[in-house]
């Protein structure tokens, strides 16, 4: 398996410019012209926040004061259930926003964990909404990033609710590489910075279910997986299980 394609997702840098970020065009300024982008440098982004691998961005209960870029690393989100169970209920890499769930109510209600040491650029609120007032393309674009979020969420409520879990995990792989090849990435190898029982809790699956279908995927050369590497080596077939699959 080609090692090259499973080089971190975070590298050295300390600069706060938006107009200078290669992850510009996937993320909140998309769009934006050069004057605008200058203007976003100065007043909007105020600080990069570094997290070591496990550590909470925000929490439960906690005062929303930001959203977050995510300039480097992977991030999961969860939410504790009833019975005190963690349910994942997103996975989230470089470009994407964290932190929307605090803007109806002015409080945090999920968790943001690092799985990697990662790095985010730390947006205050108060100064998107202002400057959104001033740049209409700006204020676009962060509701383009909301409808985007509200798409996702229903789209994992519908995967969950009518598929099986082959068609799930095949959903789960595919939409994870297809992410990383908008970053530059493989469009066919990854490494799952998550683990199998994280993977599961997010797709309502079991931890033995997950790694069952792993296996079975690559018993029938759709996928090679050893370890956390990921290699899918029939794209074709893997989407023709989600395709097919029945309730």
């Amino acid at each position: 398996m080609d090692q090259a394609v499973f080089h971190p997702l975070h590298s050295a840098s300390c600069a706060v410019v938006c107009s200078r970020c290669n992850l510009r065009e996937i993320c909140l300024p998309v769009g934006l012209t050069q004057a605008e982008l200058d203007h976003v440098d100065r007043v909007l982004v105020s600080h990069r926040r570094p997290l070591r691998q496990g550590d909470s961005l925000y929490r439960p209960g906690a005062s929303f004061e930001a959203v977050y870029a995510v300039r480097t690393g992977f991030f999961k989100t969860t939410r504790t259930a009833n019975d005190g169970r963690e349910q994942v209920i997103g996975f989230h890499m470089g470009g994407e926003l964290l932190g929307l769930d605090g803007i109806g109510t002015g409080r945090h209600e999920t968790q943001a964990v690092a799985l990697e040491d990662s790095q985010v650029c730390v947006i205050p609120f108060h100064e998107l909404e202002r400057l959104s007032q001033q740049l209409p393309g700006l204020q676009q674009e962060f509701h383009r990033v909301m409808s985007r979020e509200i798409v996702l969420k229903e789209g994992v409520m519908l995967l969950m609710g009518s598929r099986q879990a082959e068609a799930r995990v095949a959903a789960f792989v595919l939409n994870l590489t297809h992410r990383l090849q908008a970053r530059g990435f493989s469009a066919s190898s990854l490494v799952l910075r998550m683990t199998r029982q994280e993977i599961g809790s997010y797709l309502g699956l079991t931890l033995e279910t997950v790694s069952r279908t792993l296996s079975k995927f690559q018993a029938e050369g759709l996928l090679h997986v050893r370890g956390r590497q990921v290699r899918i080596t029939d794209a074709v077939g893997l989407q023709d299980v989600l395709d097919g699959a029945v309730p």
